[in-house]
């Protein structure tokens, strides 16, 4: 059996909230939720959103946002300004990302709680955790990918990761000289270019059961082949996005950021960011 999740305390207080009213009630509170993600989460998080007890509010940002994580974070913004201005009284605003290329560093709202997952980007929602994402992308986490989402939407049906980079991958050898001194830049370097040349030309498609597309996935597969990538199918599992829109916001595997303070990175593989 194992070890029972912890909630945040912030997170405790906006549940504890409404079972205090469950219990004058007699009736199942529903909590009121603003999300905004990737339009990549759309077919995932829809798919849960019919599903859970709460009313939730959705608003998908473009594919494209993440072609940088300066532009990512200012779209990100707008929509929590529009949600602040819009004097909806939610419970928390949810946010379908991961660090994203830093994409989400600096994010704060002045009036609700921001949830995200604990996750380096939006393959980590796909996955299902981080435990599996770094189970798959630990030896080269600049590996690109593709889901349902990716493939049809956008103008390519891939992604690279920008994990390499969040995790300072991305540096020179002089830069590691500097940081870590000459035998521990040689070792990185080389460990490196190994997982460069060994995987740089696979491509992990995840497919997640209750949303599967078995058209989107072969025409991508085919797509890849014809690019020499050597595709690898891996199952996801759409259990971090339910628990995220189901309110089971635990701890280990998200962070609550109360209002007024913002998402600040670690750059590690466990806890990958915390408030400030």
């Amino acid at each position: 059996m194992g070890k029972p999740r912890r909630m945040c305390r912030y997170s405790q207080k906006i549940i504890e909230k409404h079972n205090e009213r469950d219990l004058r009630r007699g009736i199942i509170q529903i909590m009121k939720l603003k999300i905004i993600a990737c339009e990549v989460l759309i077919r995932e998080i829809s798919w849960c959103v019919s599903r859970t007890p709460h009313m939730i509010d959705m608003v998908f940002t473009p594919k494209g946002a993440h072609e940088s994580g300066e532009l990512l974070r200012e779209t990100i913004e707008k929509e929590i300004k529009k949600t602040e201005e819009s004097g909806t009284d939610y419970d928390a605003i949810l946010l379908g990302y991961g660090l994203c290329g830093n994409g989400t560093t600096g994010l704060s709202s002045s009036l609700y709680p921001l949830i995200i997952p604990r996750a380096h980007d939006c393959c980590t929602l796909y996955l299902g955790s981080r435990h599996r994402f770094r189970e798959l992308f630990e030896d080269n986490p600049s590996r690109p990918y593709s889901a349902a989402g990716y493939a049809e939407r956008g103008d390519t049906y891939l992604h690279e990761s920008t994990v390499g980079a969040a995790l300072g991958l991305n540096k020179t050898y002089e830069d590691y000289v500097e940081l870590y001194g000459e035998e521990n830049a040689r070792f990185i370097m080389e460990t490196i270019e190994s997982a460069d040349e060994n995987s740089c030309r696979e491509l992990y498609y995840i497919d997640i059961p209750e949303t599967a597309h078995p058209e989107l996935r072969e025409s991508c597969i085919k797509q890849a082949e014809k690019e020499e990538y050597q595709v690898k199918v891996h199952q996801g599992d759409i259990g971090l996005i339910r628990r995220l829109l189901e309110g089971d916001w635990d701890s280990e595997d998200f962070l609550t950021v109360p209002p007024g303070r913002t998402i600040t990175p670690l750059y590690d593989w466990e806890k990958i960011i915390e408030s400030s």
